[in-house]
């Protein structure tokens, strides 16, 4: 339920929340109730502990499992670091070496200044462990006198206010300081006055107060909410109003709309580093951080008030909601994230995935509902419960990565019978501000993922996600309700072929590790990205352009109740090297055999195999879903098990060698295809009979056009239509005048739905014809200037250039 917090039950809550977290709450001054200065330390105490609480976790017993357990590893995990901790000249511990012998901003650079944060977090892991219950060390002296001496041995030798700061901002900024910090909540009462004071001066060196002085920079976003994080947590620990004050009043450029660049955009895009969609991983550090800040400081006198804030509420179902899937956060909104796996030099730390990066934006959700509204709380509670309990790969209660906090949370949406789950949102979401869309179907979920003039190809930096080159060559991911969830999962990055990701359409000349450059630097020069959508249905397109190639394709999409039509048009390409597009290519598992049927023949599950079909009309993969081919296409299957290693796609990753079997459907354009197309139906989760049947069905669906200059497609069951318009002209019973992305729904009730959008935002004018008897308009936006009626539609709009390419909905009844 929500909590309320009133001031005069704030400051009661103080000793409450400190014996809740296991620590006694450090005893103020006595003094009058008249006497501000007392009151205000009150209130720093009363912070401190619901700080504590909200790093330490509430409502859980330390004797039932899963806590139980996880608390006795925590105590494992700290024996071994207070073991293994060894102060000396340029490291506390031997393995994380901080001395840089030549600071400066190199990727060597980054590791040391890396490594001062890892430890850091040690810290904060041996100051957890010494304060939980359940551990075997709550309270323990000499676990005390451990951590008192690793602060003291980083503050004299590396993090203080003499030192210049080397390699990377973030640890410097955000990453150590955060850690310390907590630390000094968690450890206050048994930390001097001078060591306090020591601690503090360091932060205010690297964190002065113009760290957020402009929204800009490394102060936007999600990095904006951690610096505001920082301030804060010095306000509470250093008794500074005007901290606190700082900290409250520089989340306020976070909230609002942005247009470009980093934020959430009015369309539920999420950006950071200006050109990447972000919505689960700076998203997810971003949702997580305010709602620790709006719960901490609830009720005191620096409460975060400003109006503004209702969009991080909305955006709950507006941004983050569409890209969660049972439990799992969708890569295409994860950048460099996806790649990392296994570290190279942290033995400790967990192999992360999309489930596992899903689970603590569950658990964000949770604690952000208890300042929300009831009815946003309740709704929020049953879409996490749902997502928790239907998690079947990776269990949330099992995640070893997700805090004993984050578990606690989830936990007790799990257990709260007054909790209905709700099932998975179905319908279609396009965010052209990020070149992203999903299309959720009962049973089944995609994602795609595109690039253009704002939108990079992929990102790169810090020696991470080093082939990611053509994850925003329209690839397309898929999930089944109960199947394929650990298609992304397991080991599928270091192991899959990267220029052969689903349903992109890539050149085979060969790419460097980081080719375009680091933080999102290479854009694709093109504007038509985007689509249409009525909610339900779609059609989207892609004008693509090759990184580092030659390439260029006309692809498009439509997204429809149980099917995604595929389609690839005007294939260019002068590289001297092979161009294909991935039609699918599924992660097996280590030793996975699932079926291939094409044309009704089963197909060898041995491999190494391949056969390349010069006419096939169906194929079908056991297990998980079936291809349509539009009156039969070459084809060409693989199956292969690939090696890979974390290593090779982020440099801190580990050397072990992974193996993973592949099934691979594709179709090669050849060697510099100079009008190549392709057509294929996608059908998650159908059964081969399924399939089969789909295939035979030849008038279920019509491809009206699949050229360079337009495509389009109609399927007469459904009343759909759906254009891309790359260029004016005519498809079927629809004219346009200039391009853009059409879709007409025509419905049971007599009326129609038609959906047009500007994805190149440069048309001040356009005018739409739609060769059907209508007999009026019963809706349409300001955008259209003029309707004619009668035999024809025929629409009119005006300038669409600040649409931001999004759909302009009309309703029309049908003569």
């Amino acid at each position: 339920m929500t909590t309320r917090w009133s001031r005069r039950g704030f400051l009661a809550a103080g000793s409450g929340a400190a014996v809740a977290a296991g620590l006694p709450a450090r005893t103020a001054s006595a003094a009058t109730p008249s006497s501000l200065q007392a009151a205000e330390a009150d209130e720093f105490a009363t912070l401190r502990a619901r700080w504590r609480t909200l790093i330490l976790g509430e409502g859980f017993s330390p004797t039932a499992e899963p806590f139980k357990s996880r608390l006795a590893e925590l105590g494992a995990t700290a024996v071994q670091l207070q073991s293994s901790m060894a102060p000396a000249s340029g490291s506390l511990w031997p393995d994380l070496v901080y001395a840089d012998p030549e600071p400066d901003t190199d990727q060597e650079s980054y590791g040391h200044s890396g490594n001062m944060n890892a430890s850091f977090n040690r810290l904060t892991t041996l100051a957890q462990a010494y304060c939980r219950p359940g551990t075997g060390l709550t309270g323990d002296a000499g676990l005390k006198a451990s951590i008192l001496t690793g602060l003291d041995h980083l503050h004299t030798e590396v993090y203080n206010a003499t030192q210049t700061r080397y390699g990377n901002w973030y640890s410097w900024q955000i990453g150590a300081p955060q850690a310390l910090l907590d630390v000094c909540v968690l450890m206050y009462d048994h930390l001097s006055a001078t060591r306090l004071a020591d601690h503090l001066a360091a932060v205010d060196h690297f964190v002065p107060d113009s760290a957020v002085a402009n929204y800009t920079g490394t102060s936007t976003g999600a990095n904006r909410v951690d610096l505001c994080r920082v301030l804060a947590l010095r306000g509470i620990v250093g008794g500074s109003s005007a901290k606190l004050a700082l900290a409250r009043d520089a989340l306020s450029p976070v909230f609002p709309y942005v247009s470009s660049g980093d934020g959430l955009h009015a369309d539920g895009s999420f950006i950071q580093h200006t050109t990447v969609p972000y919505t689960g991983s700076y998203g997810s550090v971003m949702l997580g951080g305010l709602g620790m800040l709006f719960a901490l400081l609830a009720g005191s006198s620096w409460a975060v008030t400003d109006t503004n804030r209702q969009i991080v509420f909305d955006a709950v179902e507006k941004a983050w909601a569409p890209f969660l899937y049972n439990g799992l956060v969708m890569d295409g909104v994860s950048g460099r994230a996806i790649s990392r796996g296994l570290s190279a030099t942290d033995p400790q730390q967990i192999q992360q995935d999309d489930h596992l990066r899903g689970h603590p934006i569950l658990a964000s959700i949770v604690l952000l509902g208890q300042g929300a509204s009831a009815t946003e709380n309740a709704r929020w509670r049953g879409l996490v419960k749902g997502w928790a309990q239907r998690d079947y790969y990776s269990p949330p209660m099992s995640d070893p990565a997700l805090g004993l906090t984050a578990l606690a949370r989830v936990k007790s949406v799990l257990d709260d019978p007054t909790v209905t789950a709700l099932p998975e949102p179905t319908g279609h979401r396009l965010f052209t501000d990020m070149a992203r869309a999903t299309h959720r179907r009962p049973g089944w979920a995609a994602s795609i993922s595109m690039a253009d003039r704002r939108i990079t190809y992929y990102e790169t930096g810090n020696g991470e996600n080093l082939r990611g080159w053509h994850t925003g060559s329209g690839m397309l991911y898929w999930w089944g309700d109960t199947f394929a969830n650990g298609q992304y999962s397991d080991a599928f990055w270091p192991t899959v072929d990267p220029y052969r990701l689903p349903g992109t359409t890539a050149s085979r000349a060969v790419l460097a590790d980081a080719a375009g450059g680091d933080w999102g630097a290479s854009l694709p020069d093109v504007h038509w990205v985007g689509g249409a959508s009525d909610g339900q249905r779609a059609a989207i397109g892609q004008y693509l352009k090759g990184l580092q190639s030659t390439l260029v394709a006309k692809k498009s999409w439509f997204c429809l109740d149980d099917a995604i039509v595929c389609l690839g048009a005007g294939i260019r390409c002068t590289d001297g090297t092979t161009v294909e597009t991935t039609i699918d290519n599924r992660n097996l598992g280590p030793t996975g055999g699932h079926s291939l049927t094409v044309d009704g023949t089963i197909k060898p599950v041995a491999h190494p195999w391949s056969e390349t079909f010069t006419g096939a009309r169906w194929a079908h993969i056991g297990g998980m879903g079936g291809y349509v081919f539009p009156g039969g296409a070459p084809v060409r299957a693989l199956r292969e098990a690939r090696e890979g290693r974390w290593s090779d796609i982020n440099k801190g990753g580990a050397t072990t060698v992974l193996t993973r079997r592949y099934l691979t459907l594709y179709v090669d354009h050849g060697t510099d295809p100079t009008n190549g197309t392709y057509a294929f139906v996608l059908m998650p989760g159908a059964t081969a009979a399924q399939t089969q049947a789909r295939a035979a069905a030849t008038t279920w669906l019509t491809v009206l056009a699949n050229t360079d200059d337009q495509q389009g497609v109609s399927v007469p069951s459904l009343g759909f239509t759906g254009v891309n318009f790359w260029f004016g002209g005519t498809v079927g019973t629809l004219t346009a005048s200039a391009p853009c992305s059409v879709t007409v729904s025509e419905r049971s009730d007599g009326t129609a739905v038609v959906c047009v959008s500007d994805p190149k935002r440069m048309n001040t004018s356009l005018t739409l014809t739609w060769n059907r008897a209508v007999t009026s308009v019963v809706s349409k936006p300001s955008t259209v200037t003029a309707a004619s009626t009668g035999s024809a539609l025929r629409l009119t709009f005006g300038d669409l250039t600040a649409t931001a390419g999004a759909t302009q909905k009309i309703t029309v009844r049908l003569g």
